[in-house]
């Protein structure tokens, strides 16, 4: 059989992929999600979805750098990555091992793309199915608890020194969206890094987010954006509610209304 993957990439499949490596966290999720747990033999150090992985699967480095020997003994029939998470460099590497499927999420959309995608791939049709159908259900439904508030101006921090944002053509930015907060970065590149003395003038948020990932934001920081800012309400948020795609998405929209009855 014959596959193209979210960059165009063809693949041939004489048989479904039984060994699978999978370096992006939110896809290892999704990959157990479709019951393929007993064919994923490898992950990074980054995948805790499900937690006991770590104690029956194969660490095979992070996301941005790998153990490529450590894949190679694996013997896989398929690595998983992503655009964004890995690098080009790690992709041609691991296509001398096997075939490499590389996603490339920004939208709903794409991420319910995914997970057809997978299904087909791996003779899991039924399954992913029915979380499309899940994840479709439940997104109506939280567009329509949405659609009556407000549009707020919004900053999402996502690292400290120097300080960064999410921006355009991400899938946080999608999900800001989404909940009608208005990115006041988004015009400035994917994951720009910003000076804090400017944020009043370059939009001045109503709503600052700290995310949980990947960097371990404080009180300290809190008060030091909360310094640059005209009284933004600054609110701690779990960054794989925002960032995560895959089969996560289904949580993030009961999350996501829970963060309105803060506001």
């Amino acid at each position: 059989m014959i596959y193209i993957d979210q960059i165009e990439t063809e693949h041939t499949f004489e048989t479904t992929p039984k060994r699978i490596v999978s370096l992006v966290p939110s896809q290892t999720e999704l990959l157990y999600d479709l019951g393929l747990e007993d064919s994923i033999v490898g992950i990074t150090k980054f995948c805790v979805h499900p937690s006991h992985f770590k104690a029956t699967k194969q660490i095979v480095g992070g996301t941005k750098t790998i153990k490529f020997k450590k894949i190679l003994a694996l013997k896989p029939d398929l690595v998983i990555c992503n655009k964004e998470e890995n690098t080009k460099e790690i992709v041609e590497e691991l296509s001398l091992i096997c075939p490499v499927w590389v996603t490339d999420i920004v939208t709903i959309q794409d991420n319910l793309q995914m997970i057809s995608d997978f299904g087909q791939l791996f003779n899991k049709r039924t399954e992913a199915q029915k979380w499309v159908d899940k994840i479709n259900f439940a997104y109506n439904d939280f567009q329509h608890f949405v659609k009556e508030k407000p549009i707020r101006k919004t900053a999402y921090f996502i690292w400290a020194n120097p300080y960064m944002v999410a921006g355009k053509e991400t899938f946080i930015n999608e999900m800001l969206l989404l909940n009608h907060f208005q990115n006041i970065y988004q015009e400035k590149g994917r994951y720009p890094e910003i000076e804090l003395e400017k944020m009043r003038q370059e939009g001045d948020p109503e709503i600052v987010f700290l995310s949980s990932e990947p960097f371990p934001f404080k009180d300290s920081h809190a008060f030091e954006i909360g310094r640059c800012t005209h009284h933004a309400k600054t609110i701690f948020v779990d960054g794989e509610m925002f960032s995560w795609y895959g089969s996560r998405i289904l949580k993030a929209f009961d999350y996501f209304k829970k963060i309105h009855e803060q506001l």
